[in-house]
């Protein structure tokens, strides 16, 4: 009898605590309704790597986000070596987590996602398509697994608070994620409400190089009026290839930049050393070399033609972290480019600080190295 009693008292709680556990629904920056458990998932698989800077953020300091990450892309690894090398030093599980192929080709395995018991997987907005086609998002939905896509690359000045807000769902961390939103709108609005009182026909042209040197693309791919295209005309400055792309990126020829002839010209950067050994990038990050960035700038702005260029001649070359373009740092981007647009304007400015303080109030890893350089 007092074992009848005992199991009928342990069903009771059971029914009770299934009775509390609510689920909520949210839409995320695919305009798409996403129902999970309210308090965050517990088990969740990134279809990028990368998209650590941003649950990073959401999680603070001292909370190791990889205990709810069960499966990611490689992407941090392979090609933001030194920031990976900074969170495995934190968090030694890291090494652990299985990475799997893109998810949005016939290669990636369901069967996977169900034996690591995942109930998200997050994508990238910019994949929708992909996934559409794929049937991937069908599929996970059949396996009892929910898709999400935040952006931080396509539309980043609409949807990274967006994205935030989502992450902040997903995981049960709205509150630490209203923060970095508050952060965020803060130090956006330092370079914006002093941008609008600057008259258009004051601005400087200027042309940003995806990946300079990286390799793998031919001078010069560059952006429309997207990511950090988008960054130059918020900071100030007029993107000479705004109006020539409808999509994200695209490519224009040498001939193209000599005869625009900008004010400033940026290259993005950060160290593909390891992916591609034979790179002539400027290797930005977690771990720098004063003298290798200086150097490789350099032989960037020294191109066969190159010193010809006005931007060259004046100074006015820089080189930026590339992994702006696709995480909640995008700020730093736009504060660099500002004060780069306008020392005088911005000259308390200082956005290595800005990041520095950053890290400080959210990230569990330190601030060090270098993300911005300007050729001497």
């Amino acid at each position: 009898m007092k074992n009848i009693c005992r199991s009928f008292i342990l069903l009771i709680a059971l029914l009770a605590s299934n009775l509390n556990a609510k689920d909520i629904t949210f839409v995320d920056t695919a305009g798409r309704q996403v129902t999970l458990p309210e308090g965050g998932v517990d088990r969740a698989m990134l279809g990028a790597g990368r998209m650590v800077y941003a649950i990073a953020s959401i999680f603070g300091k001292d909370a190791n986000m990889f205990d709810k990450i069960v499966g990611m892309k490689s992407d941090l690894r392979k090609y933001d070596p030194d920031a990976y090398r900074k969170y495995l030093a934190k968090f030694p599980q890291l090494k652990d987590i299985p990475e799997f192929g893109s998810p949005y080709q016939a290669d990636f395995s369901i069967e996977k996602a169900i034996a690591m018991k995942a109930q998200v997987v997050i994508l990238n907005l910019g994949n929708l398509y992909k996934a559409q086609e794929s049937g991937i998002i069908v599929k996970l939905k059949k396996a009892g697994i929910e898709t999400v896509f935040i952006d931080f690359r396509q539309a980043p000045m609409r949807n990274t608070v967006p994205s935030l807000l989502v992450l902040g769902k997903v995981f049960g961390k709205q509150a630490k994620a209203l923060e970095v939103i508050d952060f965020y709108i803060t130090q956006i609005q330092r370079v914006t409400s002093k941008i609008a009182l600057i008259k258009d026909t004051n601005r400087p042209t200027v042309f940003i190089e995806n990946a300079a040197g990286s390799g793998w693309f031919d001078c010069c791919s560059t952006y429309g009026d997207t990511n950090m295209g988008r960054f130059i005309n918020v900071a100030g400055g007029y993107n000479i290839a705004s109006q020539l792309f409808g999509g994200y990126r695209g490519q224009v020829s040498p001939e193209f930049l000599f005869k625009k002839d900008p004010d400033i010209i940026i290259g993005t950067g950060a160290n593909w050393a390891e992916a591609v050994p034979t790179t002539k990038s400027v290797l930005l990050g977690y771990k720098t070399n004063k003298e290798d960035v200086q150097k490789r700038i350099s032989d960037l702005a020294n191109r066969k033609g190159w010193n010809t260029l006005k931007a060259v001649k004046t100074k006015r070359f820089y080189s930026i972290y590339h992994q702006f373009y696709n995480s909640p740092f995008n700020f730093v981007a736009i504060q660099h480019f500002a004060k780069a647009f306008y020392p005088k304007v911005f000259k308390d400015l200082d956005p290595d600080a800005t990041f520095k303080e950053y890290h400080e109030k959210f990230l569990p890893v330190s601030y060090e190295g270098q993300f911005w350089a300007k050729y001497n």
